[in-house]
C-alpha cells in the first residue's frame, strides 16, 4: 500500500453505517476566528480520513459527527436529557464543537449517541477506539461499563464485545478534567487564559471510530526499528494476548514504489528483521518511504511442543536460531489479519564537529543543521482539534517551503495523521513530552535543584510519557524527544533522561530544553529571546541548541484574539519593515554561531500567533502571512548553507 494514498483508502467505508443528525443542528459557537479550512467543517464531513496511517485496517467505521452532550456538575448521575449536540471530535470549548463552553473541574461532561453495527461483521470482535480524550473518562455500552481511561494525549481502545450487540448500540462517555488545577499533563491549557496560556480543552479531541477484528488473535501492534548498517528492518509483531502458541507468526514484506524488497516470517511476540534488498534513506530532502504488510498466519512449528524441556532445547526462544527457524517456516494457512504500514529508514548519531570537543547532531551520518519554528498546534476554530486533515497539510507545506527542516512540537502530542504528513513530506519533529505542574512546582534557571513531586503525579506523568513513546516510536520524522520544558513540571532530569535513552536508544534525548540545565541527555539547550540571541556554552559531550529563540511581535489590526489585552512578543513591532528586519536579524545571528562554535539546531518561536502572542510568522487565523516563505527561506539557506 502506498502511504500517499491512504487519504482515499476504501472510500466506501468511510460512511458505513454511520448516521448523522441533520446539519441544521449545528452551528459553530461564536468563534472569535476561523480559518479557512474551519469555514468549510460540517458534521457530515468533518475529520473523515482513517485515523491511523501506521497501522491500516481495511474495515472501519467513523463516529466523528453530531452527538448528544451534557455538561453537569461532577457529582450528578448519568442524566436522563441531554443539553443538545456536540460535533466531535472538536471538544466543548471550541467554536467547531457547536457548543462553546468550558468544562470546568466540578463538571463532567457527558457523550452519548447510537451506532448499528454492520451485519458483515457479526463474526468479528469490535474495537471501539479514541483518539484522545482530555482527560478521565469512563465509557458505557449499552449501561453496562465498558471500561475507563486517564490520559490527554493518548488513543485508547476498549476491546469489549460483549458489551456490544447486533443492531443499535448506545455509547455513552463520561469526562472529567481537573485543567490547572491538577499536576497531569496539560500543556499550555489554563482556566483563565492569558500571555502564553490558551483556552483549556476537554473532552474528546480526536477521532472515534469502530474496528472489526478476528474474534481470537490479532494484530495489536507493530514495533519498527531501521538498522541502516545492516540494511534492515528490526520488527516486532505483538499480538492482543502474550499467547505460547508456536504456530502463530507474522509475515512481513516490504515494498520499495510498489516492487518487493524484502519478506520473512517471525514468531508472535518476539523480534526479527526484515533484510532489505535496496536501502534508499529518509531525510529531509528525500523522504523516502517504504510499504509495509504484516499477516497473521500459522506455519508447521520448527519444533514440537516446547512446553516440554527436551523440545525447547532444540531451539530455544528469543535468539537468532529462533529467527532463523520462523524465517524458513512452512506457512499452513490463509492470512488471518493484514495491516498496512510503512516506515522509514534512517540513522541519527551525535559525532564530532568542525569544532574541537563540540559534538554535533548527524543524520545518516552527515551534520546536519537544524532549524525550524517553535510549533503550538493550535487552531482558533478548534482549539487543539486542527479544522481538517488539509489544515495539517497546508501548514506543513508552508514551513518546508519557508526553507525550515524542523519543527518542535511544543507540548503537544497531535492527532496520528499528522506524523504521517511529516513522514511523507520530510520535515524533522522534536517531540516535546507535555508538561504539567502548578506554581508550587515551578523552578527557576538560577535555582539550586529541581521541585519534587507526589509520587501520584510522576506516575501519571510517567505513564503519559512510556505512551508516547511507544505511540510515536515508528515515525522517522521524530528524531528528539524533549523530556522537560523549561520549569514547566521539571523534576528527576538525570533518571528521566536516561529511562527515556534507555527506551528509545535510536534518537537523540534533549532532557531540558532552556532551563535549569542539569547536564545529561545528548542535548545542551538555551533560550534565548534577546535581541541577538546568545551563544550557548560548548559542552565537550553534548550538541548545542538553542531550544527557543526569536519571538518577535508584530499584532495586525482585525486579526487579534483579544485586542484589548497585551500583544504577548519579545520585542514587538508596528509595522512589516521593523518586523522583517529584527527577524533577519535574530536568525542571522546564528550563523556564526554554528560555524564558529559548532552550533547543531535552532528553534524559532514561533509558526502562527496563538491567542495572546503575536510572534508568529502568521496571523492565527492563518489568514496573513507576515513574512512571505520565499523570503525566509533565503535567510534560511544562508544557515544551512553556511560552511
Amino acid at each position: 500500500m502506498n502511504p500517499k494514498h491512504i487519504t482515499s483508502l476504501i472510500v466506501a467505508a468511510l460512511f458505513l453505517g454511520a448516521a448523522f443528525a441533520p446539519a441544521q443542528e449545528w452551528k459553530p459557537a461564536n468563534p472569535k476566528q476561523f480559518t479557512t479550512w474551519g469555514e468549510n467543517v460540517r458534521p457530515e464531513s468533518a475529520w473523515r480520513e482513517y485515523p491511523r496511517p501506521q497501522f491500516v485496517r481495511e474495515r472501519w467505521m467513523n463516529l466523528n459527527g453530531l452527538w448528544d452532550y451534557a455538561l453537569k456538575p461532577k457529582t450528578a448521575p448519568q442524566p436522563g436529557k441531554f443539553d443538545g449536540k456536540i460535533l466531535v471530535p472538536f471538544a466543548p470549548e471550541s467554536a467547531l464543537s457547536g457548543v462553546g463552553k468550558i468544562c470546568t473541574p466540578q463538571d463532567r461532561l457527558w457523550y452519548r449517541r447510537t451506532v448499528a453495527i454492520p451485519a458483515d461483521w457479526k463474526d468479528n470482535r469490535v474495537l471501539i477506539h479514541f483518539g484522545a480524550v482530555d482527560f478521565d473518562c469512563v465509557l458505557w455500552v449499552n449501561g453496562g461499563l465498558a471500561g475507563s481511561h486517564t490520559g490527554r494525549s493518548d488513543p485508547l481502545t476498549f476491546d469489549s464485545p460483549e458489551f456490544l450487540k447486533s443492531g443499535e448500540n448506545e455509547l455513552v462517555l463520561g469526562v472529567t478534567d481537573p485543567t490547572d488545577t491538577g499536576e497531569q499533563p496539560r500543556g499550555k491549557q489554563q482556566l483563565a487564559p492569558h500571555g502564553i496560556c490558551y483556552t483549556p480543552v476537554s473532552g474528546i479531541w480526536q477521532t472515534v471510530w469502530l474496528e472489526p477484528v478476528p474474534q481470537e488473535f490479532y494484530l495489536k501492534e507493530l514495533r519498527l526499528t531501521p538498522d541502516v548498517a545492516n540494511k534492515r528492518l528490526w520488527v516486532v509483531p505483538l499480538l492482543n494476548a502474550a499467547v505460547q502458541r508456536d504456530e502463530l507468526a507474522v509475515r512481513v514484506t516490504a515494498f520499495a514504489k510498489g516492487k518487493p524488497a524484502g519478506s520473512t516470517v517471525i514468531r508472535v511476540n518476539r523480534e526479527g528483521y526484515l533484510q532489505l534488498t535496496d536501502l534508499h534513506l529518509w531525510s529531509p530532502e528525500s523522504p523516502f518511504l517504504y510499504d509495509l504488510t504484516a499477516e497473521l498466519i500459522r506455519v508447521k512449528p520448527p519444533v514440537g511442543d516446547r512446553t516440554q524441556p527436551k523440545n525447547r532445547a532444540k531451539l530455544p526462544a528469543f535468539g537468532e536460531q529462533e529467527r532463523a527457524a520462523y524465517d524458513n517456516a512452512q506457512v499452513v494457512s490463509e492470512p488471518m489479519d493484514t495491516v498496512k504500514s510503512y516506515f522509514g529508514m534512517r540513522e541519527l548519531s551525535l559525532g564530532a564537529s568542525h569544532i574541537k570537543q563540540q559534538p554535533q547532531l548527524r543524520l545518516n551520518g552527515a551534520a546536519i543543521f537544524q532549524h525550524g519554528p517553535l510549533d503550538q498546534g493550535w487552531w482558533p476554530d478548534g482549539l487543539l482539534t486542527p479544522p481538517s486533515d488539509e489544515a495539517m497539510i497546508w501548514e506543513i507545506q508552508w514551513l518546508k517551503s519557508a526553507g525550515f527542516n524542523m519543527l518542535r512540537k511544543h507540548l503537544k502530542v497531535e492527532p496520528a495523521r499528522y506524523y504521517y504528513h511529516c513522514d511523507r513530506l520530510g520535515i524533522l519533529i522534536w517531540q516535546d513530552m507535555v508538561s504539567g505542574f502548578t506554581r508550587g512546582l515551578r523552578n527557576h534557571r538560577e535555582d539550586a535543584g529541581e521541585p519534587v513531586r507526589l509520587s501520584t503525579s510522576r506516575e501519571q506523568h510517567e505513564l503519559e510519557l512510556r505512551r508516547m513513546i511507544g505511540r510515536l516510536y515508528n515515525h522517522p520524522s521524530i528524531v528528539m524527544w524533549v523530556v522537560h520544558n523549561e520549569g514547566w513540571g521539571q523534576y528527576e532530569s538525570p533518571a528521566l533522561s536516561r529511562w527515556v535513552k534507555a527506551i528509545d536508544p535510536t534518537r537523540w534525548v534533549n532532557g531540558v530544553s532552556g532551563w535549569l540545565d542539569q547536564n545529561v541527555s545528548d542535548i545542551y539547550d538555551i533560550h534565548t529571546y534577546q535581541e541577538v540571541p546568545l551563544t550557548p556554552a560548548n559542552q565537550a559531550d553534548r550538541a548545542i541548541v538553542i531550544g527557543e529563540y526569536g519571538g518577535v511581535g508584530w499584532p495586525i489590526e482585525g486579526q487579534l484574539w483579544e485586542p484589548d489585552k497585551r500583544k504577548w512578543g519579545y520585542q514587538t513591532y508596528d509595522n512589516k519593515e521593523e518586523f522583517d528586519a529584527a527577524l533577519r536579524k535574530k536568525i542571522e545571528a546564528l550563523i556564526p554561531m554554528k560555524r564558529e562554535h559548532g552550533l547543531s539546531g535552532a528553534v524559532y518561536t514561533q509558526t502562527t500567533d496563538v491567542e495572546g502572542e503575536v510572534n508568529g510568522f502568521m496571523t492565527y487565523d492563518r489568514k496573513k502571512i507576515k513574512i512571505a516563505p520565499d523570503a525566509l527561506k533565503t535567510i534560511n539557506q544562508k544557515l544551512v548553507e553556511t560552511k
